[in-house]
């Protein structure tokens, strides 16, 4: 028997169980209402269901608890609610209505009504006024007026309820041009919540651009000027013809439905599709694959949910655009202005003259972009003119890829001052870049599951074009003033740009996608006639995008010889600029918190490092021996000012290798040898912290008699003091001690800044180094909810390092707590002597080089021992991602 049979009337509220029947009702329902959901099936009825039986519940116990009063008041649904839209754990917004006199003798009856439906378990939003009140309310207020709006009559007073509606007409307040008006800065503050995209990994599906929302402020702005009962009159109108109000309508019933499963799947009002809810989701709607370690289930369906809500977006902004012109502009909405013979200009948006202009003329579909670049003060493409856009792209043909007029015009779009990025945004939003470069459809709502992009690939394409640009204006030249100071000698910025958008073009394909994106951008630039040195720069640009940060962050830029092989590679000061902007663009595109004060220290001493070695010649490199000389002689001019006798600098510099001079700076060597002249054996472990380097972070300095356990025992501290390795130097002397340096940032990227918590950090490691154990306690180290449910296959390569006579280790795998001090127990274990690492961790991505011999420092080159050491990494990673699942289960 479903719920609905059962009638609730007085007699249920006289039982002395009436409470427990009545949850029971309503749990009865919900199950139901479960039982009736299907991913693949319209949700529209169960959500009006489950309005109506609310509806039913509430009037029995307006009934029951205001006896007498029930007539005289008024009970009313707003919001959601009130548009008959409950999904199972939305708002139960209500008002009661009082008459403008004698309100007090209802206040018992409420209360005890109020108390019921918590106790029954519906939690409403609930709201007691007059309708002086809501009124008062509603002026101030345009969120309060905009709830007020879809009240709907549950049951009470009919009469107080009409009196209402006519008290809140747009006569009286809130003209639809002033509601309008403040809905449109709702929106844009809403959409700057979202960094103004709908394109990051973890979407809200209510408020996020093109989400829910965006089609409520459609019927709210639309409702409130024709006080129309639905958004189908949107056609009636004249806003939507019968095909776009149902793809409206479609995209709007894929939401509803993504949002119902979700209130299922967490039993609460979740609106956020975040990673722990995507692959259950993925499989509810169909989208299941054997092979789950690839995520192209959750791929697949969120590349459904975006291309659905960027129709959204769309639709959007035309009836927001035609909302405009006639609510707030009137009659002037329609004075056109001649732009020349294919578009005219009408309340500042371009409009073709007639329907059949793209017919006649196709290039006009790339015409009008580069139009609103060069007259900035046009607002964007009329509504109309977005429609027949729409409907023509299949002009766009490839006849018209072939037309080298067409070529010119879309070349001549990247060389304007301005409006580059938001008419590209614009003719991605309406299909145009799609048609256009049919390889960058492949990546249009594309995901990456790389545990550090947040965004699509052609919103990150976009970010990356957008970050170029800044480096060309001067008013945001104070967030980065050394990409805009070499911003100034780039000869051709268009190419800079193309080399953005081909980049990551590839992603999705088979192969590397740099080098097959070096194929496309090469076959694209060669068709659009650029000469062969511009060709052979956008394609080297988009062959080695990743190759700078990769240097920088995984290799030693203080050795000459990595220097020198980085400057071969990029072999020209020209090529270096375009690689150096490409480079920030492109990492401060990937996630915004990505970027901090440690990359772009790193970044700029290798590109000064190489612009240093280019400007020199590549035929006589600075060699190693220069750079030990001059690093000794650095650092022993400082040690004298400061009052070190040549005596002691010689003493404390005895023991250590020509690779200590090689692989420290000058001003790290002399604050090393102030604190180990000034130490004695009792002072050991020595350790020091330096809260700002030259590199933008803190180094970590242990000076102490050589153990097997001290790399381990230091970076299992430093993580579970939440700090992030940055990078590990790890020295011995010939006398067996050790000179380790860790630089390190908060897990928040940020430095260290606190004179307490530098005091902690010492402390703690000393303590540790000391008692060789690091005490169990909450690790404060916390790991992304992308990385639990997405984590990075673990890999181990054995790679080898002749300069040095060692093998590197290279280790990729999902960040997590206690990674360093695991590997370097396995080293112990395996008999390895670490020298050195290079830690590179990219959001929760670790990309780790160790560089690494026996214990009588030969080369680790049995493929045997290879073949153990990974095994064993693997075993321990393997046993911590298992942890992890079952936690999560």
């Amino acid at each position: 028997m479903t719920t609905l049979h059962k009638p609730i009337n007085a007699a249920l509220f006289t039982a002395p169980d009436s409470l427990q029947q009545i949850k029971q009702l309503l749990k009865q329902k919900d199950t139901e209402l479960r039982e009736k959901f299907d991913p693949q099936s319209s949700v529209s009825g169960l959500i009006k269901e489950k309005s109506d039986f609310i509806d039913l519940i509430l009037t029995g116990c307006w009934q029951h608890f205001l006896g007498e009063h029930a007539h005289h008041l008024s009970l009313l649904a707003v919001g959601g609610y009130g548009r008959r839209e409950l999904f199972p754990y939305s708002d139960i917004d209500i008002v009661v209505l009082l008459p403008a006199i004698d309100a007090d003798s209802h206040h018992q009856a409420l209360a005890n009504f109020f108390t019921f439906l918590w106790d029954i378990g519906l939690k409403p939003g609930q709201s007691v006024r007059t309708i002086t009140q809501c009124v008062d309310a509603a002026v101030s207020d345009q969120t309060i007026m905009t709830s007020l709006m879809e009240n709907r009559l549950i049951t009470g007073d009919s009469s107080l309820h009409e009196d209402l509606l006519t008290q809140i007409t747009p006569d009286k307040i809130w003209p639809s041009s002033e509601f309008f008006a403040a809905k449109m800065e709702e929106q844009r503050l809403r959409y700057a919540k979202f960094h103004d995209t709908a394109y990051n990994l973890e979407p809200n599906i209510k408020e996020g651009p093109g989400g829910l929302r965006d089609r409520q402020v459609i019927s709210w702005v639309f409702k409130r000027h024709y006080n129309a009962s639905s958004i189908r009159e949107l056609t009636h109108y004249g806003f939507l013809p019968e095909s776009e109000y149902m793809e409206l309508v479609a995209a709007l019933e894929v939401l509803w439905r993504i949002r119902y499963a979700l209130h299922l799947l967490t039993h609460r009002a979740e609106d956020r599709l975040i990673f722990d809810y995507q692959r259950d989701l993925a499989q509810q709607f169909g989208f299941s694959t054997d092979d789950q370690q690839r995520n192209e289930d959750v791929e697949q369906f969120m590349q459904f949910y975006f291309k659905t809500v960027l129709g959204l977006e769309r639709l959007n902004e035309m009836l927001l655009q035609l909302f405009n012109e006639r609510f707030v502009c009137g009659e002037s909405a329609s004075t056109a202005t001649p732009i020349n013979d294919k578009f005219i200009a009408i309340n500042g948006y371009i409009e073709v003259v007639d329907e059949t202009v793209f017919e006649r003329h196709p290039l006009a579909l790339l015409e009008i972009f580069l139009l609103l670049e060069q007259y900035p003060s046009f607002k964007g493409v009329r509504a109309t003119t977005i429609r027949l856009i729409r409907k023509s792209l299949h002009l766009i043909d490839d006849d018209f890829r072939q037309d080298k007029a067409a070529n010119r015009l879309f070349i001549e779009a990247f060389r304007q001052p301005r409006g580059i990025t938001d008419q590209l945004r614009r003719m991605n939003r309406y299909g145009v870049l799609a048609a256009y470069i049919p390889c960058f459809a492949n990546i249009v709502a594309r995901m990456q599951y790389d545990l550090f992009h947040i965004y699509t690939v052609d919103e990150h394409t976009l970010f990356v074009i957008r970050n170029l640009r800044r480096f060309a204006l001067d008013k945001h030249s104070d967030e980065l003033p050394f990409c805009n100071t070499i911003f100034l000698q780039i000869a051709k910025p268009e190419l800079l740009y193309l080399a953005g958008l081909f980049h990551d073009i590839a992603k999705g394909r088979k192969g590397d996608h740099s080098t097959v994106g070096e194929e496309l951008a090469r076959t694209f630039c060669s068709q659009h006639e650029l000469s062969t040195h511009d060709t052979n720069l956008v394609a080297w640009l988009v062959r080695n995008h990743l190759i700078m940060s990769m240097t920088a962050q995984r290799k030693d830029i203080s050795d000459p010889e990595i220097i020198h092989q980085f400057a071969q590679t990029v072999d020209s000061i020209e090529y270096l600029n375009h690689l150096y902007l490409l480079t920030v663009a492109d990492i401060r595109a990937t996630n915004p918190e990505l970027w901090n004060a440690w990359k772009d220290a790193l970044l700029k001493e290798l590109y000064s490092a190489t612009h240093n070695a280019l400007r020199i010649g590549l035929q006589s490199p600075l060699t190693t021996t220069d750079r030990v000389s001059e690093n000794k002689k650095e650092a022993e001019q400082e040690l004298i000012k400061l009052g070190i006798s040549g005596t002691d600098i010689a003493n404390a510099w005895q023991h250590v290798s020509d690779d200590y001079f090689l692989r420290y700076s000058a001003d790290e060597i002399a604050w090393h040898t102030i604190a180990i002249a000034s130490s004695s054996e009792t002072d050991l472990p020595l350790v020091l912290l330096r809260p700002q380097t030259q590199r933008g972070s803190a180094e970590v300095f242990v000076y102490t008699q050589n153990e097997e356990a001290i790399f381990s025992l230091s970076t299992a501290t430093l993580d579970q003091l939440g700090l992030t390795i940055l990078d590990a130097r790890i020295m011995t002397t010939l006398d067996n001690y050790v000179l380790n340096s860790f630089l390190v940032l908060e897990q928040s990227g940020e430095a260290i800044n606190e004179l307490f918590r530098e005091i902690h950090i010492c402390t703690a490691l000393r303590n540790n180094l000391r008692y060789h154990q690091v005490k169990e306690h909450k690790n404060i180290h916390r790991q992304s909810r992308q990385a639990q449910h997405f984590p990075i296959p673990t890999s181990v390569e054995f790679l080898t390092d002749p300069l040095n006579n060692q093998s590197i280790m290279e280790l990729v795998t999902t960040d997590h707590a206690g990674l360093l001090s695991k590997i370097g127990r396995i080293f112990i274990k395996q008999g390895i002597s670490l020298h050195s690492a290079k830690i590179s961790t990219i959001g929760s991505r670790a990309e780790d080089m160790f560089y690494i011999t026996d214990t009588q420092l030969q080369p680790i080159t049995d493929s045997a021992k290879q073949r153990q050491i990974r095994e064993e990494i693997l075993k321990a990673l393997t046993a911590k991602k298992s942890a992890n699942h079952k936690a999560l289960r």
